[in-house]
C-alpha cells in the first residue's frame, strides 16, 4: 500500500533583486527541502513586495487568498521561505488555523531526521532549543494572562516562564555535552598530526560523499537527498606515495540558520583547520554560480575563506546547455555554454586549480588525484620541512 504524504503549499516573497529565475529556483529548491521530509508541496504562492511584511510576511490580501486555498483543499501545513519572527507565526497562525512552518523548521527536521551519531544529535538538539526559545509565548497563547493588575499573572505567563528555565537549562546542558565532544574532537585532530588534512566543502547534494567514497574507496552514505551527510567523515586516502586525510563535511545551503551555524561549531573546525579545501560544485545545476557564491560567502563567516583551495566541478556527465542554430547572431548566453565554454572560462579567470570531473562515471579522476597530489606535496614540504621523505 502506498504512503499517504503530509501536502503542504509554499510562500515566497520576491524582492526587487529577486528575479524571475531565480525566484523559481527559490521554489525548487525549498520543495526539494520537503521531499527530502518525505512530504509534497502542491503549490507555490508568491508575491512581490519591497520587503517582507512585519506582521503577516505577506500582504493581508495574499493570506486570505492562501488560506481559500488551504481551506479548499483540506490542507494542514503551509511553509514559509524564510525564518519568521515570533510574532509573525502568531499572526499568521491566526488567519490561516494550520500548521506554519519557517525554512528554518524545515532544515531543523532534516537534520534531526538524518542525525545518527551522538555528535551529530546534540548539535540538532541545541540547535532546535535554540529556535524555540524566543518562541515560547506562542506556544502558550491559549493560556494567556487572565487577571490584571500589577504583581497578577495568568497561569499561561508562569507556564512560559517555568518552560523558559527548562530550555535554558537544557541549552546549558547540552553547551557542556559539546564542549566535551570538542575535546574529544581536539584530542584525534592532535593524533591526526604529521598528515595533511583536506575538507570537502560545497553546497548540499553536490556529490561530496560520492567522491570521498570513490578517493578512499570507502562506503560513505550517498543518496540523492539535501544534507543526507551531517557527521564529519575523516578517510585516510594515498594518492601514489603522498597520504592525508580527506574529511567529508556538512552541505551549505542558502540561509543556512544561525542556530545550526553555532550549534555545528565542531563540525566546522574540521574546515577552518583543514591545510587544504576541495570546493566541490554541480555543473549540472543551472545556476550552479549562485551556489558557489553561497559557499563562499559562509566559508568567510566562518573565518576559513583564505584557505588554499580546489575547485571541482562535479556531474559533467549530467550537464546540458541549449545548442545555438548557426544562422543565430544573439549574444551567446550561459545557457548556451558548453563544457568547453565553461572550461575555458575557469581555467583562464579562476585563481584556483580548477578539475571538471564525474564521480558517477569517474571521468577525469586521473587528474583531479594529480592535481591533489602537486597541491598537498607543497603544503607537506611546508607544514613538516623535515619529513620529505615521502616523496
Amino acid at each position: 500500500m502506498e504512503e499517504i504524504q503530509d501536502r503542504c503549499v509554499t510562500v515566497f516573497v520576491q524582492t526587487p533583486y529577486l528575479s524571475d529565475e531565480a525566484l523559481q529556483d527559490y521554489i525548487y529548491e525549498l520543495n526539494f527541502l520537503i521531499t527530502t521530509l518525505g512530504a509534497i508541496s502542491i503549490k507555490s504562492f508568491s508575491q512581490r513586495l519591497p520587503q517582507t511584511d512585519s506582521r503577516t510576511y505577506v500582504g493581508s490580501g495574499k493570506l486570505q487568498e492562501i488560506k481559500t486555498y488551504i481551506d479548499a483543499n483540506d490542507l494542514q501545513y503551509v511553509v514559509f521561505d524564510d525564518e519568521l519572527s515570533p510574532a509573525q507565526l502568531r499572526n499568521i497562525e491566526s488567519v490561516l488555523h494550520c500548521n506554519v512552518l519557517d525554512r528554518t523548521q524545515v532544515i531543523l527536521n532534516i537534520f534531526a531526521l538524518h542525525a545518527s551519531t551522538a555528535h551529530s544529535k546534540v548539535q540538532v538538539e541545541l540547535a532546535q532549543y535554540r529556535y524555540l526559545l524566543p518562541r515560547l509565548k506562542r506556544m502558550w497563547s491559549h493560556l494567556d494572562r487572565q487577571k490584571g493588575g500589577l504583581n497578577m499573572r495568568g497561569p499561561g505567563e508562569t507556564q512560559i516562564e517555568t518552560d523558559r528555565r527548562i530550555v535554558l537549562s537544557k541549552i546549558s546542558l547540552l553547551k557542556q555535552k559539546l564542549v566535551e565532544i570538542d575535546k574529544q574532537k581536539t584530542l584525534q585532530r592532535k593524533n591526526r598530526q604529521q598528515l595533511v588534512r583536506v575538507a570537502l566543502v560545497g553546497y548540499t547534494n553536490v556529490g561530496k560523499s560520492s567522491l570521498l567514497n570513490l578517493l578512499s574507496k570507502s562506503d560513505v552514505l550517498a543518496e540523492n537527498k539535501l544534507f543526507a551527510t551531517l557527521d564529519t567523515t575523516v578517510r585516510k586516502v594515498v594518492i601514489e606515495n603522498l597520504p592525508f586525510l580527506l574529511t567529508d563535511t556538512v552541505g551549505f545551503i542558502r540561509k543556512l540558520p544561525e542556530t545550526l551555524l553555532e550549534s555545528f561549531k565542531s563540525t566546522l573546525d574540521e574546515v577552518r583547520q583543514a591545510d587544504l579545501l576541495v570546493h566541490v560544485v554541480d555543473i549540472s545545476h543551472h545556476d550552479f554560480e549562485h551556489q558557489i557564491d553561497e559557499v563562499t560567502r559562509t566559508l568567510n563567516e566562518i573565518g576559513a575563506g583564505d584557505k588554499e583551495t580546489i575547485i571541482v566541478f562535479n556531474k559533467t556527465d549530467a550537464y546540458t546547455y541549449t545548442q545555438k542554430e548557426e544562422d543565430d547572431l544573439t549574444p551567446i548566453e550561459k545557457f548556451n555554454f558548453t563544457l568547453d565554454d565553461w572550461k575555458r572560462t575557469y581555467y583562464n579567470h579562476n585563481s584556483h586549480p580548477t578539475v571538471f570531473i564525474s564521480a558517477k562515471n569517474k571521468d577525469n579522476i586521473e587528474e583531479l588525484k594529480q592535481t591533489l597530489y602537486n597541491k598537498i606535496k607543497v603544503i607537506h614540504s611546508k607544514i613538516y620541512p623535515y619529513n620529505n621523505f615521502l616523496y
